[in-house]
């Protein structure tokens, strides 16, 4: 039986993808980032993956009218309704970082 301490392999995988990403990638961090959210907007992503950006976006210096601007610019190519569903589903995300950020001060 695995040890359940350790990160299952799906998540050793991912964290094995995007190191590998990283490394191979010659984009300044904020607009890697934006890229990412473009692409998960393309691929219509669940809150969660959006959450998994957001610190990252900060501390990048990402601001939300830079993520407003990307969801303009896909906006023609991936359709309203995912950009609709993006907006909300950033949204999501959002809410459940500023929940964790007032339960950590508590």
């Amino acid at each position: 039986m695995p040890d359940e301490t350790e990160d299952g392999p799906v998540l050793q995988t991912l964290g094995a993808m995007t190191a590998a990403s990283l490394e191979r990638c010659d984009l300044a961090p904020d607009a890697l980032l934006l890229v990412r959210i473009a692409a998960l907007a393309a691929v219509d992503a669940r809150p969660v993956s959006y959450l998994a950006h957001i610190g990252p976006a900060a501390d990048a210096g990402v601001t939300l009218e830079d993520v407003q601007n990307v969801l303009v610019a896909v906006a023609p190519i991936v359709g309203t309704a995912r950009v609709v569903s993006a907006a909300a589903n950033i949204t999501e995300a959002l809410g459940f970082a500023i929940a964790a950020v007032q339960t950590k001060a508590q």
